[in-house]
């Protein structure tokens, strides 16, 4: 959920907005993680037919770090291989989810 989506449901529902409740915006992050996950979302994808994502394509990494100014390149590369695992991990769950259901359906 983001701030804007949980705003706007405490409005609908006439509830007072509660800091402690309130998710993080982007904003809210240092900096070097805002870079991260802008830099994660500038990658390619390397994706294979019946694997799946199997991560993010570093080819063009040192030119977005030099690109946007990353200093601390270190906390940088820890977040994105972060975001890398998560995502590589969601991917695998979606395709596994999607063969068990194929499997359920022609053999039901």
């Amino acid at each position: 959920m983001t701030q804007a989506r949980y705003l706007e449901m405490c409005e609908q529902l006439g509830k007072e907005p509660n800091p402690e409740e309130m998710p993080p915006d982007i904003n809210d992050l240092p900096e070097e993680v805002q870079q991260a996950i802008f830099i994660f979302n500038l990658l390619g994808d390397r994706v294979y037919p019946d694997i799946g994502f199997v991560g993010k394509d570093y080819t063009n990494l040192p030119i977005l770090l030099e690109l946007h100014g990353v200093e601390d390149k270190e906390l940088v590369l820890e977040v994105l291989n972060f975001l890398d695992s998560r995502a590589i991990k969601k991917s695998s769950e979606q395709i596994k989810r999607e063969r068990d259901k194929l499997k359920r359906k022609s053999s039901g």
